[in-house]
């Protein structure tokens, strides 16, 4: 069915009952027809379809830029805030009240992701906001743990959706060979949270009540709330086209033009309502079970994940019980994990691009995924060297000062093959990327809900150092063969999937998508 005049009555109503297909290139006219489904060219006889005005059409997403991070940065300060008010005498209880949060993350992206595919990134991005300003602002209220835990699952939920939209948003607005800034300044902001958050949740934790903590965080969330309604724009192309092809289709009933019906370059088959939503809810799900390169990526993902949470939940312990910190205090050592954080990603903010740029370049101005890979190699040793120095420093009493530095190492060999793994995701399924990292995402988020479950116990039964030497074992183990695997296997990999966009490499000054 085309996108004809009669059934325009709303943009995102014509968008739900026609099936998405690739997306058109940026330098197409602005009317076209291109083939069906199955291959063949579509009669211009039966519709016109709607394109981009050229690479410099202002309605094109990729020309303005949006900045999402305020939305990514928000949500995790909360996360990293843990009551004590309720006679919590289970470790493993305590950890959950902190972690449950990230439970949500788990749920959240399943359903936002697919559903901004569906209405649009920025009506989701305000819709899920809300929701986690309004249980957040519960937590506030709680009169006990079971509530407290119920509400900050929920939070969770709404919390998500940064990391479920935001990759997808990048892939929106820029180009290959420029987003890798975007990327990297992107996922700092979920990783940077959690590490200032408990800065910031200590202080007024020790001259208040943790109430003030969330009503704290409610209230820099209002803001952000209030600046997306006035700054925050729609960057999904096959919405934008439909709001197009909606106001041409008005324009030419106004002037009674006898015109051909009009859909846009993303609308090629229709479906029902019912099964495009159904599609779009179910499509993470498929893409994890389907697509062995999300399973890989997804484990490698979940480890570093769950390591990050991991700390959070355990390093106040080392500093208030062995080093006697204030709570203050105690809080003012998540400084060096930020560090850690901000350091290597601002290096990598720079190396991303270049190394893609440079490597396509080489390749014949042809840019392929694995163009990502090289800045995550240093990482995957960064990481077992914090580890033993953390460890091992608490577990001989070695000055504060060794601990920092194994945090700032922990941190820059977390987020360096995060950064890279989400760049390498994002260029590899293109507009379906939003559900590929919803996929990811739930999967990494488990880890980050369990790792700190099972953190006192471990720590515990085996002291700072024997923990610690066994996790920068694994990270050996998982994280240094990875990028290698990836280079020389990973058209292989991407080869079993049915949605890779990226398959077909990318030529200079294109998007992959």
């Amino acid at each position: 069915m085309a996108f004809s005049r009669a059934s325009a009555s709303s943009a995102r109503e014509t968008l739900s009952n026609l099936e998405p297909q690739s997306a058109p290139g940026t330098s197409a006219p602005e009317t076209k027809s291109p083939p069906d489904a199955h291959g063949a060219p579509t009669p211009s006889t039966e519709a016109l379809f709607v394109d981009w005005d050229g690479p410099d059409d202002p309605e094109n997403p990729q020309n303005p830029a949006l900045a999402v991070s305020a939305f990514t940065f928000i949500f995790p300060i909360a996360s990293s805030m843990v009551a004590e008010e309720f006679g919590i005498t289970s470790s493993i209880v305590e950890s959950m009240v902190f972690s449950v949060f990230v439970l949500g993350y788990a749920v959240g992206p399943l359903l936002l992701g697919p559903l901004s595919e569906l209405y649009g990134r920025a009506i989701i991005l305000q819709a899920a906001n809300m929701f986690f300003l309004v249980w957040n602002l519960a937590c506030v209220f709680a009169q006990n743990q079971n509530q407290i835990v119920a509400f900050r699952l929920l939070a969770g939920i709404g919390g998500t959706a940064p990391l479920a939209i935001g990759g997808a948003v990048l892939i929106d607005m820029f180009a290959a060979e420029d987003r890798g800034k975007a990327i990297a300044i992107y996922s700092l902001a979920p990783l940077l949270g959690p590490a200032i958050g408990p800065i910031a949740g200590a202080w007024i934790a020790e001259k208040s009540t943790w109430r003030w903590v969330f009503r704290s965080s409610t209230i820099a969330d209002g803001f952000v709330q209030i600046a997306g309604l006035y700054f925050l724009r729609e960057t999904y192309a096959p919405i934008l086209l439909a709001w197009k092809a909606e106001q041409m289709s008005k324009t030419a009933d106004a002037e009674k033009a006898n015109t051909q019906p009009l859909r846009t370059t993303y609308q090629t088959v229709e479906v029902s309502r019912k099964e495009r939503v159904s599609k779009a809810v179910f499509r993470p799900f498929l893409m994890f079970w389907q697509e062995p390169i999300l399973q890989v990526l997804g484990v490698y993902l979940a480890f570093l994940y769950g390591m990050i949470y991991l700390f959070i939940g355990s390093m106040t312990k080392i500093y208030l019980n062995d080093y006697r910190e204030s709570v203050g205090i105690s809080g003012l050592y998540y400084i060096s994990l930020g560090i850690g954080f901000w350091g290597a990603s601002q290096v990598n903010a720079r190396a991303l691009d270049k190394v893609y740029i440079y490597l396509r370049d080489r390749n014949g101005g042809v840019g392929i995924p694995k163009y990502r890979l090289p800045p995550m190699i240093p990482g995957t040793l960064f990481l077992p060297i914090g580890l033993l120095l953390f460890g091992w420093g608490a577990t001989c009493d070695l000055p504060w000062i060794v601990l920092d530095i194994g945090l700032i190492f922990i941190g820059a060999g977390i987020i360096l093959p995060f950064q890279c793994v989400q760049s390498y995701l994002i260029d590899t399924f293109g507009i379906w990327s939003a559900s590929a990292l919803a996929a990811v995402s739930c999967f990494r988020s488990l880890a980050g809900f369990g790792f700190p479950l099972f953190a006192p116990a471990m720590y515990k039964s085996l002291g700072y150092g024997k923990a610690d030497t066994i996790l920068a074992a694994l990270a050996i183990a998982i994280g240094c063969p990875a990028p290698w695997i990836f280079w020389y296997y990973g058209e292989r990999i991407r080869g079993a999937s049915k949605r890779a966009t990226a398959l077909k490499p990318v030529e200079k000054s294109q998007t992959t998508s």
